[in-house]
């Protein structure tokens, strides 16, 4: 199985910039040509949250317009600037996104898929008005059941908050909330292979409860590595980039490997493939 995940748009309405500077519709543009042109293609894509910067109904259009040309399946969790109910409406069809009501009234988009090699777990980490993430009882209850079902099955956990400090500085003053909460539940499903998020705008990898825990670059724009204490609330235009996922067999064994691929502006962009010739291993 090969997933794609892709975060970290930011859409704006026509005609917009993200603060001023940033045109990200093109950027998303390649992504969709990018994957649709990858062999193999993958199974999936999955789209770790913030879709859209301001969470504006234009901007949710104009995302829907960009993904129709998009060859595989896609499934979607809300990041901290995404409005569900806008979500929800511009994607009717998606009825995973309905997700469930909790008892304050508001949608937690959590769902699973079932019909892949993987089993796919999408998880809301979105806490209303808050930029920063976590999870409430409701959602922590809702995913140790759904872990419990099926302890055998190999599973995903893809959601737009890593549950964990990335090292930049502005990043971290937010604290993922009820953390140790959700890494206990962790700890206790080992059919739990990754976990896959997004937010920070960097490729990171860390352990966390017993499992490896990813976070994709940003389609929109990248934040800048400053890993000061102190380090400000920037991004730069660094070329966009995805993370591919893949699970099979390799030396004898089941595995789940993952690459990060750069989007490049046009094909051949890098020189295209170059064949290595009279490659020498000293002894």
């Amino acid at each position: 199985m090969l997933i794609a995940q892709i975060s970290d748009f930011h859409l704006k309405p026509k005609g917009m910039l993200a603060y001023n500077v940033a045109d990200t519709v093109s950027p998303l543009k390649r992504a969709v040509q990018h994957i649709n042109q990858l062999r193999p293609l993958p199974d999936v894509v999955l789209i770790t949250g913030d879709v859209a910067d301001e969470g504006s109904f234009e901007s949710y259009k104009i995302l829907r317009e960009i993904l129709e040309p998009l060859k595989p399946a896609f499934f979607m969790v809300p990041g901290n600037h995404d409005h569900k109910t806008s979500l929800c409406e511009v994607f009717p069809e998606h009825t995973y996104l309905n997700g469930f009501l909790e008892p304050d009234g508001k949608r937690a988009i959590c769902y699973t898929i079932e019909h892949f090699p993987l089993r796919l777990v999408g998880l809301d980490t979105v806490i209303p008005g808050e930029h920063g993430g976590g999870l409430n009882p409701g959602r922590l209850s809702w995913l140790d059941q759904v872990l419990s079902k099926k302890p055998t099955a190999p599973t995903i956990i893809f959601m737009h908050h890593p549950p964990f400090a990335s090292g930049i500085g502005h990043m971290d003053k937010e604290v993922f909330v009820r953390r140790e909460d959700l890494a206990a539940i962790i700890a206790k499903h080992p059919q739990v292979e990754r976990l896959m998020c997004g937010h920070i705008h960097r490729a990171i990898t860390r352990h966390f409860a017993g499992t490896t825990a990813t976070v994709c670059p940003g389609i929109g724009m990248q934040l800048v590595l400053d890993l000061r204490e102190e380090a400000p609330s920037t991004f730069v235009l660094e070329p966009p980039a995805l993370m591919l996922h893949l699970f099979t067999d390799l030396w004898g064994e089941k595995a789940l490997l993952t690459h990060v691929g750069i989007i490049p502006d046009f094909p051949d962009q890098y020189g295209g493939a170059h064949s290595f010739f009279d490659v020498v291993s000293p002894e």
